[in-house]
């Protein structure tokens, strides 16, 4: 009669410890791999979820432009003077918020 932890009939290692390895695998793929994913995720749509406008934003597509209007799932952003896309909350990639923006935008007024 064989339990988990007896030696096999062929004079192996027993069933638990040829197990363990994979057992390991996976739990070093989890805290390498998945969980760090997970976490850029959380940000990512923290970030998403904190767009305003005025913010500087980059596409994931590389273009870069200011957001002018927000809401739940389109934002409007300004690519050149007077040109404006819509696109998804989930195509920014990254939010930069800056004082170079207001004197941007004084500037702007002022001309």
């Amino acid at each position: 009669m064989g339990g988990l932890f007896t030696q096999g009939t062929d004079g192996g290692a027993p069933p638990v410890l040829q197990i363990l390895p994979l057992l390991l695998l996976g739990v070093v793929f989890y805290v390498v791999l998945l969980r760090p994913e997970q976490k850029r995720r959380r940000e990512h749509a923290q970030m998403v979820a904190a767009l305003k406008r005025g913010d500087r934003v980059v596409m994931a597509s590389g273009i870069h432009g200011r957001v002018t209007g927000v809401t739940e799932k389109v934002v409007t952003v300004e690519i050149a003077r007077n040109v404006q896309v819509e696109v998804d909350r989930s195509s920014i990639q990254t939010v930069t918020k800056g004082p170079a923006l207001e004197v941007r935008e004084k500037e702007r007024e002022k001309s």
